[in-house]
């Protein structure tokens, strides 16, 4: 059973849909990236299915439990988490208080998932009485990643994690991102650096103008004319 299961989607903005017929899917263990150009629907369908948006069509599945109508707020408590791209952290709080904040759906006493999570993170670690306003870009985005895994997720969603990084930074929260999947968790990344994407992902899905054009294994999808596809001359189709 797949740990997120997203079938026949269609979502937008009022009666605009951005997205038609979206089906996708993320195994536990594995890093799953969405790439394509901009305007391809692809944070349309990250917001979806983490319930920001409504699908208009199509149900969303985290496990064996159907979320498509669930507000958004709840889902968290169900295995699903979300980093958007920008405003990810709350910059007034100190790296401590912004993973107290993540552990609030979680059940129980949390101080021993924070110490596991920051032994992890140990950028965050060293920075943990620091406000969140005063670290790095990186060290935010890290930070924002690490406050999600507060409530031991079974599937994480990241909307574009490196952007804006410097390759180093870039590196780090990559590998931050294998680690996870490594751990049994299911990630979902939206990746704008195609190159990154094929490197790291188990499986690949092109959005090209609101539809997943293409899907594969990551080795089939780096064999072909991405520059085609993303400009919508290609049509070949897998799964």
């Amino acid at each position: 059973m797949p740990a997120l299961l997203a079938e026949n989607v269609t979502a937008g903005y009022g009666r605009t849909p951005i997205i038609t017929d979206i089906s996708l899917s993320v195994e536990q263990g594995t890093v799953t990236t969405i790439i394509g150009p901009n305007g391809a629907g692809k944070s349309t369908f990250a917001k979806t299915v983490v319930g920001i948006l409504r699908a208009s069509t199509g149900r969303i599945m985290v496990g064996d439990l159907d979320i498509t109508r669930m507000p958004g707020h709840q889902i968290p408590r169900h295995g699903l988490v979300y980093v958007p791209q920008n405003d990810n952290v709350f910059k007034n709080l100190t790296v401590r208080e912004n993973l107290e904040v993540g552990g609030f759906a979680a059940k129980g006493n949390t101080d021993a998932r924070m110490e596991e999570i920051l032994s992890i993170f140990t950028d965050l670690n060293k920075a943990r009485e620091k406000k969140a306003g005063f670290l790095s870009g990186g060290q935010q985005n890290l930070l924002a990643i690490a406050r999600s895994l507060m409530v031991e997720p079974s599937v994480i969603v990241l909307d574009e994690p490196t952007a804006g990084l410097s390759p180093a930074y870039t590196d780090v929260v990559w590998n931050q991102i294998e680690r996870i999947a490594a751990s049994g968790t299911g990630v979902l990344v939206v990746e704008q650096n195609v190159e990154r994407a094929l490197k790291h992902a188990h499986f690949v899905h092109i959005f090209v103008a609101g539809s997943n054009h293409v899907h594969g294994l990551a080795s089939e999808i780096v064999a072909l004319d991405l520059a085609a596809i993303f400009l919508g001359r290609a049509e070949a189709n897998r799964s």
